[in-house]
Parts: C-alpha cells; sequence; structure tokens
C-alpha cells in the first residue's frame, strides 16, 4: 500500500506506513546517472554524489554532516546508477524531521568548495584504481562496454581517470541545474508516519523550488558493431570471466518471464549453474547470473571466476545450460521452486523500510508507476514453461553472446570459437 502526491513544482512523493516500526526512511531519487552525460563529462554523477556529502553552508564541513546523522544513531548514505542517484536516511520515527532536514541541505546547499573538490576527485581515482585493480570489477566494466559500445549505457558509472581529473566547479555546478529538478524528483518515504505528515513537511522544504527541463538520456544504438569478445590480461590466479547477452527494459511485457528465468539459471544456491558448475563439477567457488533492466534496454550476465586452465571448460558448461533452456522445457517443480524463492525474497525485503522506499521511488522515477507487492506475486504467478522457453528462444541468441574475460594470456580467438548456441 502506499499513497503518492504531486507538488505544484513537480516532485513527486510516495510514502507507505509500516505502523509496526521504530523507523522512516527517506530516499530521495534524482534522474540524473552516467547515461546523461556526455562522453567527456563521465563519472560526473558520481562525482556530485560524492560531494553532497562534503558540506553545506549550515553544516560546512563532512564531519558536521556525519556527526549530524551519527548523533541521533541514524543512517546515511547515497549511491549512483547509470539512470539514477539515489540519497538516503534512515532514523528512529522522533528523528524524522532532523532527517528530512539534512537530505535537502546537502541537496540544495551544497558549496562545492574547490578544496573539497580537489580533495574527492583524489577519493574517487583511489576508487577507480580499486576497481581497476579488482578483475571481478574489471570484467563488470569490460562485459559493459562491448555490450554498448561507444555509448553513455557502456561506461562506467564511476568515470575515467582523465574526465574525473578535468572535472571543475562551473561543469558541477551546470550539471546539478540541469538534472537536478524538482520535476526529475521523486520521494519515497517509509516507516512509522501517515501521508499527509510526509507531504506537509517535504511542502515545507521544498516547495519553493523552481522547476525545469532536465537534460535527457540517449538511446541505445542497438545496430553498432561490437566486439563479441574483451580480454584482458593480468597475472592472476583465477581467471574472471563475464558471459553476456542483450536482455529487456524496465516495462517490457516479458520483464518477470526474464527474472524467474534467471533465479532458475543462476541466481541462488540451488540455480542450476550453481548445481552444476561448483556442485556436481567443482569448476568454480563463485557462479552466478543476474539480470539489468534499463529504459530501453537490459542483459544477462553470467559471471564466474575459474582456474585458468579450466576457463574454456567452464564457458562450455554455462552455454551448454543456456542450450538446455531453450531446448527443454523447464519442469514444474523447478518452476514452483523459483517461484517461491523470488516471492520469498521480495516478502522478505518488505520488512525493511529502506527497502520499501526504494522500492516505491525507484519504481516511480524510472517507470513513472509502482508496481505492487501483491502485483508483481501475481505477474510471477501466470509464469508458464512455455514462457519461459519462448524468452530463452528469443534471447538466447549466438550473435548476440558477448565475452569478458580478464586472465593470464586469455587466447581470444580460441575464446571467440566457443560462442556458440
Amino acid at each position: 500500500m502506499y499513497d503518492k502526491t504531486a507538488l505544484n513544482n513537480g516532485i513527486r512523493i510516495v510514502s507507505s506506513p509500516m505502523p509496526n516500526t521504530r523507523s522512516v526512511c527517506i530516499c530521495i531519487f534524482i534522474g540524473a546517472g552516467s547515461r546523461y552525460e556526455k562522453e567527456e563529462q563521465t563519472g560526473l554523477s558520481h562525482f556530485i554524489e560524492h560531494l553532497c556529502f562534503k558540506g553545506t553552508e549550515r553544516r560546512p564541513t563532512s564531519r558536521e554532516i556525519s556527526e549530524t546523522i551519527d548523533g541521533i544513531g541514524g543512517v546515511l548514505n547515497g549511491g549512483t546508477d547509470k539512470e539514477l542517484t539515489v540519497y538516503w536516511a534512515k532514523v528512529a520515527r522522533p528523528h524524522f524531521p532532523l532527517a528530512l532536514d539534512l537530505l535537502v541541505d546537502m541537496l540544495r546547499n551544497s558549496k562545492f568548495n574547490p578544496s573539497d573538490i580537489e580533495n574527492e576527485r583524489k577519493v574517487i581515482i583511489e576508487e577507480l584504481n580499486m576497481c581497476i585493480d579488482s578483475p571481478q570489477s574489471r570484467v563488470d566494466t569490460l562485459i559493459d562496454e562491448i555490450m554498448w559500445p561507444s555509448q553513455p549505457l557502456g561506461r562506467d558509472v564511476i568515470g575515467k581517470k582523465e574526465t574525473v581529473a578535468a572535472m571543475d566547479r562551473s561543469v558541477i555546478v551546470d550539471y546539478m541545474g540541469t538534472q537536478y529538478l524538482p520535476n526529475n524528483t521523486v520521494i519515497g518515504v517509509s516507516g512509522d508516519i501517515e501521508h499527509a505528515e510526509v507531504v506537509e513537511s517535504i511542502s515545507g522544504v521544498l516547495g519553493a523550488w523552481s522547476n525545469g527541463v532536465p537534460g535527457s538520456w540517449e538511446r541505445v544504438d542497438e545496430n553498432r558493431n561490437f566486439p563479441r569478445i574483451a580480454a584482458e590480461h593480468r597475472k592472476t590466479e583465477q581467471a574472471h570471466l563475464c558471459l553476456a547477452i542483450p536482455g529487456i527494459h524496465h516495462t517490457h511485457p516479458d520483464r518477470f518471464t526474464l527474472d524467474l528465468l534467471n533465479l532458475i539459471l543462476g541466481e541462488s544456491m540451488s540455480s542450476r549453474l550453481f548445481l552444476e558448475i561448483r556442485e556436481k563439477r567443482g569448476l568454480a567457488y563463485d557462479i552466478h547470473s543476474h539480470v539489468s533492466h534499463y529504459h530501453d534496454a537490459g542483459s544477462v550476465n553470467v559471471c564466474a571466476g575459474v582456474d585458468p586452465k579450466k576457463l574454456e571448460d567452464l564457458i562450455e558448461s554455462i552455454l551448454i545450460e543456456l542450450v538446455k533452456l531453450k531446448e527443454e522445457e523447464v519442469s514444474e517443480a523447478e518452476i514452483i521452486k523459483a517461484k517461491e524463492l523470488g516471492k520469498g525474497r521480495l516478502m522478505l525485503r518488505m520488512e525493511d523500510t529502506r527497502s520499501v522506499a526504494g522500492w516505491m521511488g525507484g519504481q516511480e522515477l524510472l517507470m513513472n508507476q509502482i508496481r505492487t507487492v501483491d502485483e508483481v506475486v501475481s505477474l510471477l504467478d501466470k509464469v508458464n514453461s512455455n514462457d519461459l522457453q519462448r524468452v530463452a528462444r528469443e534471447l538466447f541468441r549466438e550473435d548476440k553472446l558477448r565475452l569478458a574475460v580478464v586472465a593470464p594470456r586469455p587466447k581470444e580467438e580460441r575464446l571467440e570459437r566457443l560462442l556458440k548456441l
């Protein structure tokens, strides 16, 4: 259950009462992310998210911001993705006004001192170095680059060293003025609080915020030529890989069929990939799959780490499982198990105020609609074996396979010859 109100300036407020909890969570979603950036701005949305924690006129330092939330036993954080940025605070119910005041202060009154910008620039470059040094993170970046080559969706949210190094205060302020607008903002609130109080409180602090015309995102060009493989040499004990195919967008009618297919494929310890590749064959310690959905695109990714000598065996084993989903009907017992897994995870998430606020706010920003838990459960229950096989046949296509590998001396030509379905 949720209530929704749009203020005159375009801010959308969604809230869900959870009277048996003692907390309230506020999630402020902004339509700003790597998809909205020009090539020379790569990493700008993420940079701004960091800087909003560095000081405002009333709280001039990052210490004063952190002490404000620590002083009431709350949690404050943010995150940047390809299509949104979120700032959130979770606090005990009596501290809702202070948490809202803090978040609004950060978003509307951050100073962006030149000294803070220079210091955070170094921090983000170290974050980049950390991701580059991590083979698991590196294959995630490489697979996006060949999935959506030379396009915003294929760029790393954190950015590149050269773009992060070149950003100055004027670029930051201009981008905020374009994307950080009330009509590009959704605020989700959940916990022991009524919708009327939420709306009144937010109206009081953000009702006078002037709206504008947000910048747009670049659509995916699916006809662009792409390399099938991205391979990088590293002296590592394991070869790390990500095998991927294009998926489907947020509101596609087959979204939940694909989500269920992914649960069967590799998103649990009883999934096909885990049982076959880890439990039966002992090829990998970690093997899993996940799906991503965006405005006009998506992906299905399978990731794993393996002894470099067994890399080809692992790839062949993964592809065999994809072929099975295309050629063989999934049993009713396996479908029921996957449905209960998906529904159970979703319902357990909804016991947490942060998850509920994020569930509502994220959907409203990205899709302009909110599916309730019951609606999602109903959609999952309607999926049958024919649906699963049809989607597998439509998506699991040999010509769409991409592979990213970080390994000692990867043999690209041999690996590319393996990409067959």
